[in-house]
């Protein structure tokens, strides 16, 4: 490996690259998706307020996702200069404390967009916010159990999205349809996170890190978030027959019901079969995300305001 001559001075902040790379685009598209699958199901016109709607969708991916990355790479830093060097934190792109003051600007920014969205806006990203810090950093450091970890993570990238988009959409609280839907798939989501820890069962048992897979087995674990994910998607379809969207129902069952078929492949071999089945899948669960919410907005149902 190349050694940066000693009469080179090492750079004291980082570059706008490293700044694009601590935050991970690549991560925004989850809770963009959600956020997009709630503006559709509020049923609103978005012609008059599409400037709310594109600042959520700003809010939950670049700015709360974005700070989830920051606040998480700052705090496993020590981790990952074992595991994964080349990072960007531990391979010195992101010198000094910038990890750490990158998380606190883009925290703070997040909030001051949160609040020209209005207190209900505001009062969903300050919870999304506060799980993001709590999923990485002490004293509570959700991560290190996958029970509690994975599903902070399933509600701030699923279900806080969801209902801020319908917010930000109406003008007001969404009904009880939205919001028990958006519950459910940021449940579901649960077992997809579930999913992301068979790639990491030693390194996660040499660390320390509770994952499902670590905590009971990888066969276990598959069984378990399987279970979730069709469990949430039951209670989806549960929902939309209640409201006699019989459409939407239905779509969700078929997609549900394929999901099953991959899952079955998937139980046979865990720990070999875990990223086709996050890519089958996963990709199966959110296309029943956004059936969803499409059956749910062409009905225009009704949204019930706040207090």
């Amino acid at each position: 490996m190349a050694q940066i001559p000693s009469h080179v001075p090492a750079a004291s902040y980082p570059s706008a690259a490293a700044v694009v790379q601590l935050l991970k685009p690549i991560t925004w598209f989850p809770p963009m998706w959600a956020y997009a699958c709630g503006a559709i199901a509020s049923g609103a016109g978005l012609g008059d307020r599409w400037l709310p709607v594109a600042l959520g969708v700003l809010l939950a991916g670049p700015l709360l996702c974005g700070t989830s990355q920051a606040v998480n790479d700052w705090f496993d830093r020590h981790v990952d200069a074992i595991n994964e060097p080349n990072r960007v934190i531990p391979s010195g792109r992101m010198p000094g404390q910038w990890g750490l003051a990158v998380a606190i600007i883009m925290s703070i920014l997040s909030m001051l967009v949160a609040a020209l969205l209005g207190p209900l806006v505001f009062a969903a990203a300050s919870i999304g916010l506060a799980l993001a810090w709590g999923y990485s950093a002490p004293p509570f450091r959700f991560k290190q159990n996958g029970w509690i970890g994975n599903g902070v993570v399933g509600l701030s990238y699923e279900t806080l999205p969801w209902i801020t988009a319908a917010t930000a959409a109406l003008g007001s609280a969404p009904n009880s349809h939205t919001l028990l839907v958006a519950l459910f798939y940021g449940l579901g989501a649960h077992g997809i996170l579930t999913l992301n820890d068979f790639k990491s069962i030693k390194g996660d048992r040499q660390m320390g890190v509770r994952t499902l897979p670590v905590l009971h087995g990888a066969g276990n674990a598959a069984r378990i978030a399987c279970l979730i994910m069709t469990a949430s998607q039951i209670g989806v379809i549960i929902v939309l027959a209640e409201a006699n969207l019989i459409t939407g129902a239905v779509l969700v069952a078929i997609v549900l019901a394929l999901q099953i078929l991959c899952m079955i492949r998937f139980l046979r071999n865990p720990e070999g079969k875990a990223v086709w089945y996050s890519a089958i899948g996963v990709g199966l669960y959110v296309s029943g995300m956004m059936a969803a919410a499409v059956s749910m907005g062409s009905q225009l149902v009704p949204s019930v305001a706040a207090g």
